[in-house]
Order: C-alpha cells, then sequence, then structure tokens
C-alpha cells in the first residue's frame, strides 16, 4: 500500500512538473520585404564595405534589393513573384559576364514566425546551390519544399529574362 501511494505522488508530481514547463520560442527577426534591406542580425551588409558587396553569415541570406553600387558590368535581375502556399517568393540575380554572382531573397513568406524560420533554414542553402550549380537546377531543400519550390520558380524566370 505505502508503495502504490509513493507511486502515485510521484506519478502527479512528475506529470505537474511537466505540465507547468514552458518551452522557450527563439525569437527570430522578420524578414524584409522588397526595398528593404533586411534586418541587422540576418544580414550583414553595410553601406561602407567595399564595392557594394555582401556577406553571407552562416544562417543569413541577403535580404532585400543588392542591385545598389552594382561593379561595372554587373547587371541586377529580378525574378518574378512566386506564390506558394505559405507566401510569395521573389529572388535578385547579379549577374557578371553572364555568371551568377550574388542572389538576393526580396520577398519571402512571413506570415508566422515558422515561416520565417524555414526561410532563415532554407535560402542559405538554396543560394549556395545556386551560386555552385549557376543554372536554376538545383535540389529543393528538405522541409521547405514549397518555399523551395517558390525559390526555384523565381530564380529560373530570371535566368530566363535577357539581360
Amino acid at each position: 500500500m505505502r508503495r502504490v501511494i509513493l507511486a502515485v505522488t510521484g506519478t502527479i508530481a512528475g506529470l505537474v512538473a511537466l505540465l507547468s514547463f514552458k518551452s522557450h520560442v527563439p525569437s527570430a527577426p522578420v524578414a524584409a520585404t522588397a526595398g528593404g534591406s533586411g534586418g541587422a542580425s540576418s544580414s550583414s551588409s553595410s553601406p561602407s564595405s567595399g564595392g557594394g558587396q555582401t556577406e553571407v553569415v552562416p544562417g543569413a541570406f541577403p535580404q532585400g534589393s543588392i542591385a545598389k553600387n552594382l561593379p561595372a558590368g554587373a547587371t541586377a535581375v529580378n525574378g518574378k513573384m512566386a506564390n506558394t502556399a505559405y507566401g510569395p517568393v521573389q529572388i535578385q540575380l547579379i549577374k557578371r559576364a553572364g555568371k551568377i554572382v550574388k542572389v538576393a531573397v526580396l520577398v519571402q513568406p512571413t506570415n508566422t514566425l515558422h515561416d520565417v524560420q524555414i526561410g532563415e533554414f532554407a535560402f542559405p542553402k538554396l543560394i549556395s546551390e545556386t551560386l555552385a550549380a549557376q543554372n536554376g537546377k538545383i535540389d529543393a531543400v528538405s522541409g521547405a519544399t514549397y518555399t523551395s519550390a517558390g525559390y526555384i520558380q523565381s530564380l529560373q524566370s530570371a535566368l530566363d529574362k535577357r539581360s
């Protein structure tokens, strides 16, 4: 009888502790939409950096137009807005001598914190693959299928434009 009382009390105490646990929801900056320069924590571009370079840091990606202060011979090409189940995606390419040298995300889904987190996870991988492949034949990011499809659709429309 004594063991039963201890087992029930322990179970109740464990259940109360489990149910009162508050999980930590990480705060993520809301991504910039068209025309913005992005949040300071997700993009490390500054007007004083040489040649209009945008540095891509792990876990971050260029947001907003990067067409300001283009290097000589470079052109900016905006892809068409691709509508996904979670919101629109639009990218911008910087091409020099027919080669993709930079990619920025102009518009991304930002309806929920989860949408922003998916973008922060997927876009750096998609941009990296784009720069490596130099075409629109890139793999989608697992867990970000719709966002990846929107990115690839906007990328292909930018590549199809003659600049």
